[in-house]
């Protein structure tokens, strides 16, 4: 009887693992095979060379972070502001997809085609935003700098060192998030 096969979504994962920890350089073959406890060899039934890997994991985090996420909120929320604040919440809140999503942008700043990628990503977010935002606004610069900011926040808000005396980052950005979504002359 032959010896299973690890499954490609194991390799895929494993590289989207390694990326979150350690950063692209961290996504080699012999230490995924060793992270999954298997020869390498089977590595390349599923995949031409790293580079199919890596693509392989792009295409996972993009559905996973886009599609997957205005699925879901599609599927629970009515309402469009209550939409972005959830699907900025499954992806930026510190889950699975935040360390994955903080990696890849790392990494776009060094490869054209990555940096490619995210801005497809981030453009079909920074939709959301906007669709979300001209729900409560009708200026069109002010919808856009809205959702500019909206989206620096949930980005750059990881980013940021700074204390908030007498508040907790939280409370912060729920106020900031407040000013951001509310009706116009609100």
């Amino acid at each position: 009887m032959g010896a299973l096969r690890t499954p490609r979504e194991k390799w895929v994962e494993a590289g989207l693992q390694a990326l979150a920890q350690g950063g692209v350089d961290a996504v080699r073959v012999e230490a995924l095979a060793k992270s999954l406890g298997v020869t390498k060899g089977g590595f390349y039934g599923y995949f031409a060379d790293r580079g199919a890997l890596l693509t392989a994991m792009l295409d996972v985090w993009e559905r996973e972070s886009v599609d997957d996420v205005l699925d879901r909120v599609d599927r629970e929320c009515g309402d469009m502001l209550a939409k972005v604040r959830l699907a900025g919440h499954l992806t930026f809140s510190g889950g699975r997809l935040l360390p994955i999503d903080l990696a890849i942008r790392d990494w776009a700043r060094r490869d054209p085609a990555v940096a490619e990628r995210l801005r497809r990503v981030d453009n079909r977010r920074m939709q959301l935003a906007r669709d979300a935002i001209g729900t409560v606004c009708t200026d069109p610069d002010e919808v856009e700098a809205r959702s500019l900011l909206a989206f620096c926040m949930a980005i750059g808000s990881h980013f940021l060192a700074a204390d908030h005396p007498g508040r907790t980052r939280d409370q912060v950005k729920s106020r900031a998030s407040d000013f951001i979504l509310k009706r116009e002359g609100a």
